[in-house]
């Protein structure tokens, strides 16, 4: 064979790998949505129009919901807010996370943890966090820059997420002054702040896969500053000022809507840019409704927990059960309803799967995809399970097992149970009729709850 002749052969084996490589990565960009992860901040099951909300008007999460499916039964991965963060990032259930409950504070994500957005930029998604972190603070390994993601704007300390106009933010590894809010002003509401932020985050991944987690921080309503709580102050209470309710009541009404709005207008954007149907979007809530004191909002005004019983620091059902709203045109079925049971940590290996990569071995998660794109889910939880309080002297544990749910109250409290089938506000304990169930529940609160010397469990009246 001559040279030419090789040379030709060369070529052309070359072009032929370029061209197989370019339909590989076509076909890849096809099948590999971009994700965009929006999670409210207390944010209760009954707030939303779609939810059974009829006082708070929320146009655009519901059409969300219309256009997807509505699950009813998806639930957080705590009663509070950093350890639910930390099973939505990690894949792994509350007796395994790393951090169990917002204090003591101190624990942090570390170094060999494996994030979702670590799996999705290993996968080649660009990677966006924007609002409220809670897993990890500046000269601590668990910054979210340094978990996977390429840009982050926010509150890295889930206690200063509670104002909404402090005088600075966290911009990956700088401080972002708000000279707005300096002297007592009131000119930046980081709310608006990361809308912008997301909304810019997408335009400039428009070429894509790209990974948002946009972790709002309302409608979270904060007691302090004592005398002033931040939360009072809403830049415009204008759709609720008619309105014969207290004004607290219209501040959370508005936030809740001022997030619906922004919503809209992230949709807006994704079928501006064209990525409409090639976007995957999750709307959901952090954990249950914040009971309030004094002056707070108080959650039974809005029917908040949407006839479920209990709060945010709580395992019943109000606690932790979240609006979980899915969409993405032409592959997840619209106009649906679930009743799927499903939790924060199988959203990782969801996701894995959905970027065409595989989570780490070893979590609790499993892959929802089947059920999201409508088709026969096989593989299933065996149970899921929560706990909380280890360092409050009120350890609590709750498991759902099928259609049970168990709940132990405290430490050597009995075992509570109820058929969420039959009983869905938890109101009639069930366990005298049914110890064998009992039985099962309390095996696995032994066998899924790992001691960590960071969570030491207290007994009640018990000094750290």
């Amino acid at each position: 064979m001559n040279r030419e002749r090789r040379l030709q052969i060369v070529l052309l084996a070359v072009a032929c790998c370029h061209v197989a490589g370019s339909a590989v990565e076509a076909a890849a960009g096809r099948a590999r949505p971009n994700i965009v992860f929006i999670m409210a901040d207390d944010l209760g099951y009954g707030d939303l129009g779609c939810y059974g909300q009829q006082q708070i008007v929320t146009p655009c999460i519901d059409r969300l919901a219309a256009e997807g499916v509505r699950f009813t039964q998806a639930y957080a991965g705590s009663t509070v807010c950093a350890p639910s963060r930390c099973c939505l990032m990690t894949g792994v259930h509350n007796g395994h996370a790393r951090i169990r409950d917002n204090i003591p504070h101190g624990t942090f994500l570390a170094k060999e943890d494996v994030t979702l957005a670590e799996v999705l930029k290993g996968a080649g998604y660009r990677t966006g966090a924007v609002g409220k972190w809670s897993l990890g603070v500046h000269g601590s390994e668990g910054k979210p820059n340094d978990q996977g993601f390429d840009d982050w704007l926010g509150h890295l300390d889930q206690d200063q997420a509670h104002f909404y106009y402090p005088h600075y933010l966290w911009e990956n590894d700088r401080t972002k002054l708000l000279f707005g809010n300096r002297g007592e002003q009131k000119g930046e509401y980081t709310h608006d702040l990361f809308t912008e932020r997301a909304l810019r985050f997408i335009e400039e991944s428009k070429d894509g896969p790209f990974f948002l987690y946009l972790a709002y921080t309302i409608p979270h309503w904060s007691d302090y500053p004592a005398h002033t709580p931040e939360s009072q102050i809403v830049p415009s209470d204008k759709p609720y000022r008619q309105k014969d309710w207290p004004q607290v009541e219209k501040n959370y009404a508005a936030m809740v809507t001022r997030m619906d709005g922004d919503v809209g207008r992230i949709m807006a954007l994704l079928k501006r840019l064209r990525l409409d149907d090639d976007t995957i979007v999750f709307f959901t809530s952090d954990n249950g409704p914040c009971g309030g004191k004094d002056r707070a909002h108080k959650p039974a005004f809005f029917n908040s927990a949407g006839g479920l019983r209990g709060l945010k620091r709580e395992l019943y059902e109000g606690g932790i059960r979240v609006p979980m709203i899915v969409r993405w045109p032409g592959k997840v079925p619209a106009g649906r309803v679930s009743d799927a049971v499903w939790a924060f940590w199988d959203v990782m290996p969801t996701l894995a799967e959905l970027a065409g990569t595989s989570a780490p071995k070893g979590i609790d998660g499993i892959s929802v995809v089947p059920t999201l794109l409508g088709r026969e889910q096989k593989r299933r939880h065996e149970y899921l399970y929560w706990d909380y309080g280890h360092s409050r002297g009120n350890f609590m544990q709750a498991v759902r097992l099928a259609n049970w749910k168990g709940v132990r109250g405290g430490p050597g409290a009995a075992i509570e149970l109820y058929d969420l089938t039959q009983d869905v506000a938890e109101s009639k304990d069930v366990a005298a009729d049914h110890p064998d169930v009992v039985a099962r529940i309390e095996q696995v609160m032994k066998e899924a709850y790992v001691p960590s010397p960071a969570y030491p469990v207290r007994a009640p009246g018990e000094k750290p």
